[in-house]
């Protein structure tokens, strides 16, 4: 052994070994003593590195061993090793000084079934889809924009920031009630329980997520009780479970309403973005100003034929008409105003527009119906009333000037309440 390892202090009479040195002393021990040695227990935790080596722990009632296949021995299996599979591993057994751990370094691996855990689940698992648990016919959809949003998980853990963050970020204006509980241990269940149910009574919370980090079947076991998945069901608004990681799978997430992947993903599901509540705001907008423009084009559009046909003036028509380019401005800029609301408010300023919109439309309806009627009193047959005729030739021609007329040729009259017809007897004077 390196004489560099070992250090003597004066006066005493035993070594003083260095970690790295002690934790190769017992591993070399470890070594010549057990080696090869075979174990026999079921898989917990299993986990495949992205340079192809595999972590895991066997367990069984009384113990557990820290496991590690490296790729090469990786590369040999033959099926799929996860976590409740029931094992026999062939390996060298021996201590990572890294962390000082017993670990046993798995060469070749047999299976031999599944453990008794995941046969717990299963049998769980059958008997809730039996009672119809499961059946998607009882899943609720999510409410777009919630008055509140509730939240069960440990106050303590990563995956309560994740979503506080992702719901600040996506809904900042939907008030979130966090519902502190333990997530693992053997009364976590029960604290899930009453988490979930001192939510029930809040009749704000219109969506409430379940959510917690990945882990182990052992550590994620509370989230497959029988009693909580019963209190999930009794729900009643929408539930989202996000357990673990998107390879977990615990009954909750088949009770819940929907299963997020991961906690982060639960609170992006919850609830429609601000962001898309704005597009869909300004998809609203455009559908009023074009409402109102086709209403503007009809109105303008009598006004000229009104014009055309009376030749009257217009300059009352135009007035109206910038009047109601600049409503409709002060519309569109009140609408994208508006806009900056919460989405909450959407709905009754959708029914305020509405109603202006009626009542604009109503008004100007009003207002050209007035200005249909000044106009008819400048009717060409007022005038002739007033003792003025309306003179024409054989043709119908309108006759206004003397010029051009002749001695004996016909012309029409029309007064007031019928027409005559005249003959041109002298010559005309010009003036």
């Amino acid at each position: 052994m390196n004489s560099s390892n070992l250090t003597q202090e004066p006066g005493t009479t035993g070594k003083i070994w260095t970690v790295g040195a002690l934790c190769l002393a017992v591993s070399d021990a470890l070594q010549a003593r057990f080696n090869p040695v075979n174990v026999q227990g079921e898989i917990s935790g299993f986990t495949r590195a992205s340079s192809g080596h595999c972590y895991f722990t066997l367990k069984d009632e009384s113990g557990q061993l820290r496991c590690a296949m490296f790729k090469r021995a990786a590369s040999q299996l033959t099926g799929v090793l996860k976590d409740g599979d029931k094992i026999q591993a062939t390996g060298q057994i021996g201590v990572y000084a890294g962390r000082g751990d017993l670990q046993l370094v798995v060469e070749r691996v047999r299976t031999q079934g599944r453990g008794s855990l995941f046969e717990e689940f299963l049998k769980i698992k059958n008997k809730l889809q039996a009672q119809g648990l499961f059946d998607e016919a009882r899943k609720r959809a999510l409410v777009g924009t919630p008055r509140a949003i509730g939240v069960v998980t440990s106050l303590d853990a990563a995956a309560l920031r994740d979503v506080l963050i992702t719901l600040k970020r996506r809904v900042p204006h939907i008030p979130v009630i966090v519902s502190g509980a333990l997530v693992q241990g053997p009364q976590s269940a029960a604290s899930l329980i009453t988490a979930l149910t001192s939510l029930y009574k809040l009749e704000q919370v219109d969506v409430i997520l379940l959510v917690r980090g990945g882990g182990s079947m052992e550590d994620l076991w509370s989230f497959n009780d029988e009693a909580l998945a019963q209190v999930i069901a009794q729900s009643p608004v929408p539930v989202v479970s996000g357990v673990g990681h998107e390879s977990d799978v615990t009954i909750a997430d088949f009770c819940a309403d929907l299963r997020a992947a991961t906690p982060t993903a639960a609170a992006e599901l919850c609830a429609q973005s601000r962001d898309s509540l704005n597009l869909e705001l300004l998809a609203l907008q455009e559908r009023f100003s074009r409402s109102v423009w086709r209403v503007l084009d009809t109105q303008t559009q009598g006004l000229d034929h009104l014009q055309y046909r009376l030749g009257a003036p217009s300059g009352y028509a135009l007035k109206q008409s910038s009047r109601l380019d600049m409503l409709q401005q002060r519309l569109g800029s009140a609408v994208r105003h508006r806009g900056q609301n919460s989405a909450y408010e959407l709905e009754q300023m959708g029914q305020k527009l509405t109603r202006a919109l009626k009542g604009f439309v109503q008004a100007r309806s009003d207002a050209l119906e007035r200005a249909q009627l000044r106009l008819g009193l400048l009717d060409p047959s007022l005038v002739l009333k007033r003792g003025y005729a309306w003179l024409s030739d054989e043709r119908g021609v309108p006759v206004t000037q003397a010029k051009g007329l002749k001695i004996g040729q016909a012309i029409g009259a029309r007064l007031a309440d019928g027409e005559v017809g005249l003959e041109v007897r002298e010559t005309p004077r010009l003036t």
